[in-house]
């Protein structure tokens, strides 16, 4: 949360462009970070993305626009929504603000984990469910959440 300043002191110390100067950077983010009603932006148009390639077959590799693995359906969701995520499941994971269950949200990552290793990713729908690409000879698809052993995660 940005510092709250008493900008008619400061224009009494420092001038009243300075002032100016401090009070409005003072509520700027740091470069690369984008506020919570940003993120759900992405989050949420990266989700609809997802959600218009039901039925695109599953292909090892593939990042879209007609076949995607899991992944790769990340990826090409959210470049629609103007985010940028790397190429695999657990560099997603590594790349992402990690949240508990009980802060999900639709548009968040979910990661299925064996150990410490990602091995699957999906974008979270709501209601315990997710858009996915599953496995050879599927298709992206709406489906319940599996597995306990899943992590989140939030795109920045």
């Amino acid at each position: 949360m940005p510092a709250q300043v008493h900008v008619p002191s400061l224009f009494a110390r420092v001038g009243t462009a300075s002032a100016l100067t401090l009070a409005v950077t003072s509520t700027m983010l740091a470069p690369g970070l984008v506020s919570d009603a940003e993120a759900a932006t992405h989050s949420t148009k990266a989700l609809k993305v997802a959600a218009s390639k039901k039925g695109a077959p599953y292909k090892y590799g593939a990042a879209g626009p007609h076949r995607f693995d899991c992944s790769g359906l990340t990826v090409y969701s959210f470049k629609k929504a103007g985010k940028k995520l790397p190429r695999t499941a657990q560099q997603q994971y590594n790349k992402t603000r990690h949240i508990g269950k009980s802060q999900r949200k639709r548009g968040d990552l979910v990661f299925f984990h064996s150990g410490r290793s990602v091995y699957h990713v999906g974008i979270y729908a709501g209601n315990g469910k997710i858009w996915h690409s599953p496995k050879s000879g599927d298709v992206v698809r709406l489906a319940k959440i599996w597995s306990k052993s899943v992590w989140y995660g939030r795109v920045r």
